[in-house]
């Protein structure tokens, strides 16, 4: 590096690391710590699953013998004979046969109305509260991230799929790492042997190019050896339709990101927690037909996803949470969809769980402002699964909060 400074060039890239900063990972480097140091049989798993654009709750666990719901929905409501009977009077979107068959496995669990106080109908805004689990004050940090700055440093601890770092995996010291889908090109020769001299650990370095230099470190830290497990590349699903439904975030192909996870665990993937995502499901028009293949897509993805798992030593181990930021309006708008809402169902699968519903199903009649009211807080979730899954006191993550939600088998 003859006319560029170590220190000058680390303020640079740190100009942009501020906080932790997240290293991209390519699958040679996760199989490689799979073959050295595999998460040991029987560490709980969790994949969480985000649906960006807020899915109608309503039209995926269905109040179908409610009568507001028939009439406030009388162009794309759902006849009792199109759906998956669940019990309570609720079915599930008849895409979602996957899924029912989890149900009646018992290993599907249904949170219902799920939000919290004071919602907000903006995407990004809603998307910051659940990712950030702070409702009341903006924070910076996810609370995945925030469990991450209570572990030992390491990159493979947790891993989104994609090319952009979620807030949700962003910690305040440390932060989870980036797999891009399509592959991370790491530099070679003469450069990668300049960028290696770049992450040496300096006394005098400050805070910020400490960060960047860490970063750098942890690019190349598993990059040496390329190790062939999993080479080929994921089977690619069919395009979901998005043109009705806003992307609001996420990516496409929820199968194929899967379907990477799925190869990983069972190589031995040092990895506690993964982030998945799809989006598409923002339907302000044509709901029914967009929305109910997103869902049949999800449950397909999801349940191969499991099938996959559960053929290997790992099954029992692999817990999913999926959510999306706000469910819709209970009533339609004028283009044969709906708009921005509250609270909806939370869904959380695998042998872990003890199967049914959980929270109470909102009044279709008793709204707040034309919205469903929320009768289950989402850190109740979120602290059953830092107490029961990542071992880690939720209190520690979430401040002094108390409720949980009972949806764990004990191990």
């Amino acid at each position: 590096m003859d006319t560029l400074s170590r220190r000058k060039f680390l303020q640079l890239v740190g100009a942009g690391a501020i906080g932790a900063a997240a290293p991209m990972l390519s699958i040679e480097d996760i199989a490689q710590a799979a073959t050295l140091r595999p998460l040991p049989l029987g560490t709980p798993i969790v994949v969480v699953v985000t649906l960006y654009g807020g899915n109608d709750g309503l039209n995926t666990v269905i109040p179908y013998t409610d009568s507001t719901y028939l009439s406030l929905r009388p162009d794309f409501a759902y006849s009792p004979t199109d759906l998956l009977p669940l019990g309570e009077n609720l079915a599930l979107n008849s895409a979602m046969t996957g899924m029912k068959s989890m149900w009646d496995g018992n290993k599907l669990a249904i949170i219902r109305g799920v939000g919290y106080p004071q919602p907000d109908h903006s995407h990004f805004s809603s998307m910051a509260i659940w990712q950030s689990a702070s409702p009341v004050r903006h924070v910076s940090s996810g609370w995945l991230g925030r469990w991450l700055d209570t572990q030992p440093v390491d990159p493979m601890t947790a891993i989104s799929l994609g090319s952009v770092l979620p807030p949700l995996l962003a910690g305040v010291r440390l932060s989870g790492s980036a797999l891009p889908l399509g592959g991370l090109v790491i530099p070679t020769g003469t450069l990668a042997a300049d960028c290696q001299k770049l992450t040496v650990a300096s006394r005098t370095d400050s805070k910020l190019i400490a960060t960047a230099a860490s970063s750098l470190r942890n690019l190349f830290s598993l990059a040496d050896t390329i190790t062939p497990v999993l080479k080929q590349p994921a089977p690619t699903t069919a395009s979901l339709p998005t043109s009705n439904g806003g992307n609001a975030g996420g990516n496409s192909d929820l199968q194929q990101q899967l379907d990477v996870v799925a190869k990983l665990i069972a190589a031995g993937s040092p990895t506690k927690v993964w982030s998945v995502s799809l989006g598409g499901f923002d339907t302000h028009a044509n709901e029914k037909g967009t929305q109910s293949i997103l869902l049949g897509s999800v449950s397909f993805a999801l349940t191969r996803f499991l099938e996959q798992v559960n053929t290997t030593s790992r099954g029992k181990d692999v817990v999913v949470l999926m959510y999306s930021e706000f469910g819709r309006r209970v009533k339609a708008n004028a283009s044969l969809g709906t708009d921005h809402g509250t609270s909806g169902p939370v869904f959380v699968m695998g042998d872990r769980v003890k199967g049914g519903f959980y929270g109470d199903q909102p009044s279709l009649t008793n709204l707040i402002a034309g919205d469903l009211a929320v009768t289950t807080d989402f850190r109740d979730i979120y602290a059953t699964i830092l107490d029961g899954l990542l071992k880690t006191p939720a209190e520690r993550i979430l401040g002094t909060w108390g409720g949980r939600t009972n949806f764990l088998r004990p191990v």
